[in-house]
């Protein structure tokens, strides 16, 4: 149902005392020696650029009479703002913490500077699913652009992933909190989803916090203890709360980040902002990917020295709906192939919880065979799905008409097919090499 409840904030509201002050960073707002994390994430050991990439918060609503925001440049609130209610403090407080200015008053955000949106999409105690969903919409509009999303269900919802791919697609990278559901095991959306960065919590000790989700799809990790942030003046007449924790705030942390390494590095698109950020990220125990903490804690020094990755190109690009024109999108992909062009080569990278298959067009010219080859010192493979096809994840009777394997024949006439490359189960990611050709035999 679209109008559904769709989550509670990952966050809770904690009474705690002054956090661990920070060490290498002049101390320039009131409270900004609580601020622990901007030390732990390098935010003091880079100078924050102007404003550039824009950062959407979607959220509850931001209290424009705060202090922090009511005279904050390059701040666009993008529909009205309410914070009545006993939850309606979240929003202001993830965007202080992504980027309250540096105005000397109080707190000082990550990217202090950043072109801010900011979208209301609590009506109602709680964000509701089309609300989210039309925030997502028009902060796609603005691509490139980092869109943070600190809200999470166990419920997946197609119309909001719908939402996130088109953003993705218009060159928008999508961040999420990783939820505050500790071991269970139980996924939480939007942060599950392919082509989001998804952020785990971690404390003072760089250690993941017992109630930050576990999963594969975690990508990266955030301090999310001991949050010091801005809050309604109408939920407390000091204008700030201590003691935030929750994977809430580990999101903001991240998308202010991204849009600061994004801002400094233009020429990255994407799918390499998305992989620079976790590739670059500290690593944290346990060594290596791991469930808890993804590839680690975010590092802004790394990020913005690190090499460019390669670009994936025509992300998304999971399934039949992304690529087919009148499907997800109403131009779909561009066809790997054509009746001008009947050979191709493209590379391309796998991940098999954030990219988990790529699908090409291609056209089978009349009297011809296609075949199809991966290199990919063996961890990816390919195969051709017919014209009729509609998911590589259909019924098994549809799979026995529609799956061709690594070749297929064309008659008399041509015909629009799909080239899949898929992980071969010998590593969790792939680079890869796909060519197609087309000969008489």
């Amino acid at each position: 149902m679209r109008r559904q409840l769709l989550i509670a904030f990952v966050a809770a509201l904690c009474a705690a005392g002054a956090a661990a002050a920070a060490s290498g960073r002049l101390a320039d707002e009131p409270l900004q020696s609580q601020e622990w994390w901007l030390h732990d994430i390098g935010a003091d050991q880079a100078t924050p650029p102007g404003p550039g990439v824009p950062l959407t918060i979607i959220d509850s609503g931001v209290d424009a009479t705060h202090p922090e925001f009511s005279s904050r440049p390059n701040t666009t609130f993008l529909n009205d703002q309410t914070v009545d209610g006993p939850a309606e403090w979240h929003g202001t407080a993830v965007a202080s913490v992504a980027a309250a200015p540096a105005n000397g008053v109080d707190v000082l955000g990550v990217y202090p500077q950043a072109a801010l949106q900011l979208w209301d999409a609590s009506p109602t105690p709680g964000v509701l699913t089309f609300s989210v969903i039309a925030g997502i919409e028009t902060a796609a509009q603005h691509c490139p652009g980092v869109i943070s999303l600190s809200f999470g269900s166990t419920q997946p919802n197609s119309q909001l992933q719908a939402a996130v791919l088109d953003a993705f697609r218009n060159g928008c990278l999508v961040v999420a909190s990783a939820g505050n559901d500790g071991a269970t095991g139980r996924p939480n959306f939007p942060g599950a989803y392919p082509h989001v960065l998804t952020v785990a919590a971690t404390d003072e000790e760089d250690g993941v916090t017992s109630f930050s989700s576990e999963g594969g799809w975690i990508d990266l990790a955030a301090p999310g203890v001991s949050i010091v942030g801005a809050v309604p003046l109408s939920h407390d007449p000091n204008g700030y709360s201590t003691g935030l924790d929750g994977t809430s705030f580990s999101a903001p942390i991240v998308s202010a980040a991204a849009a600061w390494v994004w801002t400094v590095r233009p020429a990255l698109d994407v799918t390499q902002i998305f992989e620079l950020m976790r590739r670059s990220a500290r690593d944290i125990a346990p060594a290596g990917f791991d469930p808890l903490s993804g590839w680690g804690l975010v590092d802004i020094p790394n990020a913005l020295a690190a090499p460019a990755p390669q670009r994936d190109p025509q992300e998304p690009n999971d399934d039949v709906s992304e690529v087919r024109p009148g499907g997800l999108f109403s131009t779909g992909q561009s066809a790997l192939t054509t009746p001008a062009r009947t050979s191709n080569r493209i590379a391309g990278t796998l991940d098999v919880d954030e990219d988990p298959s790529d699908l090409y067009r291609i056209w089978v010219p009349p009297h011809r065979v296609v075949r199809v080859s991966v290199a990919a010192d063996g961890e990816a493979a390919a195969r051709i799905w017919g014209p009729q096809t509609v998911s590589v994840n259909e019924s098994l009777a549809a799979r026995r008409r529609d799956l061709k394997g690594q070749l297929v024949r064309a008659g008399n006439t041509g015909f629009a097919a799909y080239v899949e490359v898929l992980p071969t189960g010998r590593a969790a990611e792939a680079q890869y090499v796909l060519s197609v050709k087309a000969s008489t035999r």
